[in-house]
């Protein structure tokens, strides 16, 4: 057992002012437990003894991946966790505390240049004060963790900017850190002070006001200090500092300061010829509920298994950078686990998830309906219907079933962004080269967000300009469609609107220059699994696991072996082109998925003008692709 520094004695007792003076545990306590640890590196030490003196904790624990078990145990006799079958684990979080905060979530620094549309800038000097005035004496009677941490494969080119330490108040944020990211004192020891500062302290989830004017919660990226504030919350995104906070908006940031690289909420996956031994790699955007975790995890179709094979490198986050030796552009999966999102998640819609978080597999879940008597779990659509005897049964909240009155039966028993955190290691067909520092070579970058009409199965882009524009006005229909806004999208560049660190002209521009760089560049592509029959509703595309087969044309039209037709918006298949093998669609679906409503297209063009003109310093090259696919669609009229 790693030991700890506790101070629950006396002077706790006796203690009562704003900040807690270092006697309570002297220098050469925390030094101490650092050295058990095998924490060398000076730099981290300064930073734990500062904030531990901020936040007033009892007692620090420095974190290796080795004591997951111990502290597996631990939060199982502490009623932090529960046991969900042999080998899985089950929390609840606070009723208030169960996703991101879009509105609370600022990046902060020094410059007012950085200010973006998107990115909730405000001032660092205005915010670390604010935050480390809520953190101050926040921790009392608490362990502060320490976690130190790697974003990156060991080795990797882009290792400079993937270590952090995370220093949290919170026992299962480090065992879904443990999942998520590589943890371990060797990966900051002898870094100096390139690292990422990332604090994490949950407060009082009874209190903070959550969602009202007096709402204290507060998720601060200081993107040029590289330090991360995150106060008010113990679930996901908010508390699990290496994923979004230090993976993405840091990540992205750190990128364009840099020059060096992309960092974007993509997926990736390869594709295997079993046939030819040639080898795929596809990375992309896909804004909330456009299907990316299915087909991150998704398998070939049975009718292409025996020549095709499917490999998982990434459902959530790639850094992308061009490589000076060939020339190509390569991407990493910075992550470590998937936090994927349980609604829907069955054997049809994505088997790959159900079986890298069966039994056995450490996997943690968070606020699913939990049996207390059988150690089961349940969420909507992991079954047609919901388990017929609720006898044990408790909805995400707490709240046995059996007892709902009539008005609440009919109410959700999971919260609909309950999750399941495991690691890559799990996922049945993770990709063999997972781990490799350098990464894979990216042959197509694709978009695609959910659209009932106008956009086609797949359209292909071979012009970077075009392509970067394309990512730029993805967007998806909303869920539930507002009066007088049928068929406008919310807008979400690149899928990182909500993850957008510095303005987004700048980032136009920083896309522009990264892939630039590469001499032998991937092809752009947007897809659209969801268009719908506009007489009875029906979806004209089966989806899922059918979803490789755009994908294998688009390899093939990048080798010159089809080439499709051209349109106004890009390359589409001819129907002979794609392989549909085994598939059944109605006769004029595919006629529909693979044709261009120029009218349409004309409606969404005036969209995208007002949306991208919100965005100063925008590149020319951008508004050239945007002036020559609208001239194109008016020539087509």
């Amino acid at each position: 057992m790693v030991p700890s520094c506790d101070l629950s004695g006396e002077w706790r007792q006796e203690w009562r002012g704003p900040a807690l003076p270092e006697k309570l545990c002297g220098v050469t306590d925390i030094d101490g437990v650092m050295d058990a640890a095998g924490l060398s590196n000076q730099h981290v030490r300064d930073y734990v003894h500062r904030y531990f003196e901020l936040t007033g904790a009892d007692r620090i624990e420095v974190v290796n991946a080795s004591d997951d078990a111990r502290l597996l145990r631990e939060a199982l006799d502490a009623g932090e966790l529960a046991p969900a079958g042999e080998g899985r684990y089950y929390s609840r979080s606070h009723p208030k505390d169960t996703a991101r905060s879009e509105e609370r979530t600022v990046v902060a620094t020094s410059n007012p240049a950085d200010a973006g549309v998107y990115n909730n800038w405000r001032p660092a000097a205005e915010m670390r004060p604010l935050l480390e005035d809520r953190m101050r004496g926040a921790s009392a009677g608490k362990t502060m963790y320490v976690v130190p941490y790697l974003m990156a494969p060991p080795g990797s080119p882009l290792e400079a900017f993937a270590a952090g330490v995370e220093l949290t108040d919170t026992r299962t944020v480090v065992l879904h850190m443990i999942r998520m990211a590589r943890v371990g004192v060797d990966h900051v020891n002898d870094l100096g002070d390139s690292f990422v500062r990332a604090v994490h302290v949950t407060g009082d989830l009874d209190s903070l006001g959550q969602g009202t004017p007096d709402d204290q919660r507060w998720f601060v990226t200081l993107a040029d200090e590289r330090t991360i504030l995150h106060y008010g919350s113990s679930y996901g995104g908010n508390a699990l500092l290496g994923k979004i906070a230090h993976g993405l908006r840091q990540a992205t940031y750190d990128g364009w300061a840099s020059g060096d690289f992309l960092a974007e909420q993509f997926l990736l996956l390869g594709i295997t010829d079993k046939q030819t031994g040639r080898k795929y790699h596809v990375c992309g955007g896909m804004p909330s509920a456009s299907g990316k975790t299915n087909l991150a995890m998704t398998l070939a179709p049975d009718a292409l298994g025996d020549r095709y094979r499917v490999d998982f490198y990434g459902d959530d986050i790639a850094w992308l950078r061009a490589d000076p030796d060939d020339g190509r552009i390569y991407a990493i999966n910075p992550e470590y686990g998937a936090f994927g999102v349980a609604k829907d998640t069955n054997e049809k819609t994505n088997p790959t998830a159900v079986e890298a978080i069966a039994e056995g597999t450490g996997t943690i879940f968070t606020n699913v309906a939990y049996n207390e008597q059988t150690q089961d779990v349940w969420w909507e659509g992991k079954t047609k219907f919901p388990p017929a005897d609720v006898t044990g049964w408790r909805d995400w909240k707490g709240e046995l079933i059996s007892e709902r009155s009539e008005e609440e039966k009919d109410a959700p028993w999971a919260h609909p962004n309950s999750r399941f955190t495991t690691t890559l290691a799990n996922i049945p067909n993770i990709a063999p080269d997972y781990e490799n520092p350098k990464g894979v070579p990216v042959d197509a970058i694709i978009f695609g967000g959910r659209t009932r009409d106008r956009e086609p199965l797949v359209r292909a882009v071979t012009d970077l300009a075009e392509g970067v524009y394309d990512g730029l006005t993805l967007g998806a229909e909303a869920t539930f469609a507002a009066e007088g806004t049928e068929g406008v999208l919310r807008y979400d560049p690149m899928s990182m609107r909500p993850f957008m660190a510095y303005p987004e002209g700048a980032y136009a521009a920083h896309w522009l220059k990264v892939i630039g760089a590469a001499t032998d560049q991937p092809i752009f592509a947007h897809v659209n699994w969801f268009q719908r029959d506009p007489e009875d509703g029906h979806f004209l595309w089966p989806g899922y696991r059918d979803n490789l087969r755009p994908l294998l044309w688009l390899m093939q039209l990048r080798n010159g072996e089809v080439t499709g037709r051209q349109t106004p918006v890009g390359v589409v298949p001819t129907p002979e082109e794609l392989d549909l093998t085994g598939m059944d669609l109605r006769p004029g679906d595919l006629d529909t998925l693979l044709t261009i409503d120029t009218a349409r297209w004309q409606q969404e063009m005036a969209h995208r003008e007002e949306h991208l003109a919100q965005f100063p310093d925008l590149p020319e090259a951008i508004w050239t692709a945007h002036r020559r696919v609208a001239a194109a669609l008016d020539d087509q009229a």
